[in-house]
C-alpha cells in the first residue's frame, strides 16, 4: 500500500477511506503563497528604483524661492541696474530694433556689406522665409501653394520703397499672420536677411545705368538675341497663334532692353 503522505492524487484514490481519514489530507507545496511572495518582492524592488530626479530637477523655476540670494528670490530676478547680458548689442537701439532713438526706421545696413554677409542672408532667408515668401520673394512659396494666406510680394512698389529697418522689424516682431523670429534668428542674421531681400528686389528692378559698359552690352545683346529677326521665314508665322504671340513678346522685350 502506498504511503498516503507521499502518494500521488491518483494513488490516493485507491486507498481506503479509513486510511485517508486517519492520515489526514495530502500535503502539497504552497505554490500560491510563494507566487504572492515573489510578486511582493518584485514590486518592492520596482518601487525602490523609482526616483524623482527627473521630476524634481536641480534648477530654479520662475518665482521659485532660493536660499542662494539674501532676499530669498531665486527665479525671475530683475537684472542689476546698468547691466547688459554678455555677447549682445542691447545698448545699440538701432541695431537691435531697426529704429533710431528718435523713432525713425534705419535706412542703412548697420553691418559691413560683404559677400559673406549676403551668403549668410540668403541661407537664413531660404530656411526661415522662403516657405511663404518663395526664394524669389514673389510671395508664392510652398506654404501658400498648400492653402495658406499669401504674403505680399517684395517686388511691389510699396515694399521696394521701405527702408531696410522695416524688414528687420517685421522679421523680429512679425506682421499680420506672420509671427516674429526674434527668438529663432539672432539680430545679425536678421540684418543679413534684410540685405538679401534688398538683393531680391534689385534683381527685378535694377536700372541699367548702374551696370558697367561691359555689363550693359551683355544685357543688350541678350535682349537682342531674344527678339525675332525681321527676315524670319514666313513658315514661323504658320506655327500657331500661341507661338506667334510668344515671339512678339520676346521681340518687344528685346526692343525695350535695347532702347535702354
Amino acid at each position: 500500500m502506498p504511503d498516503p503522505q507521499t502518494a500521488s492524487p491518483r494513488q490516493n484514490e485507491d486507498l481506503p477511506m479509513r486510511t485517508l481519514m486517519q492520515t489526514g489530507p495530502v500535503r502539497r507545496a504552497p505554490t500560491g503563497r510563494r507566487a504572492r511572495l515573489a510578486a511582493c518582492v518584485a514590486a518592492a524592488l520596482a518601487l525602490a528604483g523609482c526616483r524623482q530626479d527627473m521630476h524634481d530637477q536641480a534648477k530654479i523655476e520662475p518665482y521659485e524661492e532660493s536660499d542662494f540670494f539674501a532676499d530669498g528670490v531665486g527665479g525671475a530676478r530683475i537684472p542689476p541696474a546698468h547691466t547688459l547680458p554678455r555677447g549682445t548689442n542691447w545698448d545699440d537701439v538701432a541695431f537691435t530694433s531697426g529704429y533710431h532713438p528718435d523713432g525713425t526706421m534705419v535706412a542703412e545696413l548697420p553691418l559691413e556689406l560683404t559677400p559673406e554677409l549676403l551668403d549668410r542672408g540668403e541661407e537664413r532667408y531660404n530656411i526661415f522665409c522662403s516657405p511663404c515668401h518663395a526664394r524669389t520673394g514673389a510671395g508664392n512659396g510652398m506654404i501658400v501653394e498648400r492653402g495658406f494666406a499669401q504674403p505680399p510680394s517684395y517686388h511691389e512698389q510699396r515694399l521696394r520703397e521701405m527702408p531696410l529697418g522695416y524688414f528687420f522689424d517685421v522679421a523680429s516682431n512679425g506682421y499680420g499672420l506672420m509671427s516674429g523670429y526674434k527668438a529663432q534668428i539672432k539680430a545679425a542674421d536678421r540684418w543679413a536677411i534684410a540685405a538679401w531681400i534688398r538683393v531680391l528686389q534689385r534683381s527685378r528692378n535694377a536700372p541699367i545705368d548702374v551696370l558697367s559698359p561691359e555689363e550693359r552690352q551683355q544685357v543688350i545683346a541678350a535682349g537682342a538675341s531674344a527678339a525675332r529677326p525681321a527676315d524670319e521665314p514666313a513658315r514661323q508665322a504658320a506655327s500657331g497663334d500661341e507661338n506667334e504671340n510668344q515671339d512678339d513678346g520676346r521681340a518687344a522685350a528685346g526692343r525695350e532692353v535695347g532702347a535702354l
